[in-house]
């Protein structure tokens, strides 16, 4: 299966684009466009993919990064109708345990009315401390990869590589063993 692979991010402080940065040098070259949402003139290039990460943070008290609050409006009336969409966020689970990647949840709430895209990459909670999120899937899982490069730098890359392995086997690229 070809599948056109693209990573849409917003980032403040370098975090979320240095995630994305992480994502593609782990897919190799399977990426095929990147870009801050900050630099998208037409929006209609998110759905020339098939395979769509879209990276975010959380910012002070659950509210959604800048430059995706500036985009969202700006998706209206995109068709990602067949498309597999897939969520990777940053947030301060100690500061912040009670908006821990509530952006991540906001962002969903705006793609899944694009024609119903389907949603991977769901990611367990149990190895995270935090009080709510409003990037849950259900009560065990996050709707996508949670980073918290505050507090767990350590973690970053191989939950990003577990994340990632995950995502590729359920968009049909990688066979499970």
């Amino acid at each position: 299966m070809d599948l056109s692979m693209a990573i849409f991010y917003g980032s403040s402080t370098g975090n979320t684009e240095l995630a994305a940065e992480k994502i593609k040098q782990e897919l190799d070259g399977l990426i095929a466009h990147m870009e801050d949402v900050a630099n998208i003139e037409d929006p209609s290039i998110i759905a020339e993919h098939d395979l769509i990460f879209f990276g975010v943070s959380t910012w002070n008290i659950g509210e959604m990064q800048d430059d995706w609050a500036d985009f969202i409006p700006k998706m209206e009336g995109l068709d990602l109708s067949g498309k597999k969409v897939c969520f990777f966020a940053m947030g301060d689970a100690t500061g912040y345990p009670y908006n821990f990647l509530d952006a991540m949840g906001e962002l969903w709430q705006a793609v899944k009315t694009l024609g119903s895209p389907q949603l991977i990459g769901v990611w367990p909670t149990e190895d995270y401390e935090f009080d709510e999120s409003q990037a849950m899937y259900d009560e065990n899982h996050f709707l996508g990869l949670g980073l918290d490069d505050d507090n767990e730098s350590d973690k970053t890359e191989n939950r990003i590589h577990e994340w990632l392995i995950k995502v590729i086997t359920e968009a049909g690229l990688l066979e499970t063993a």
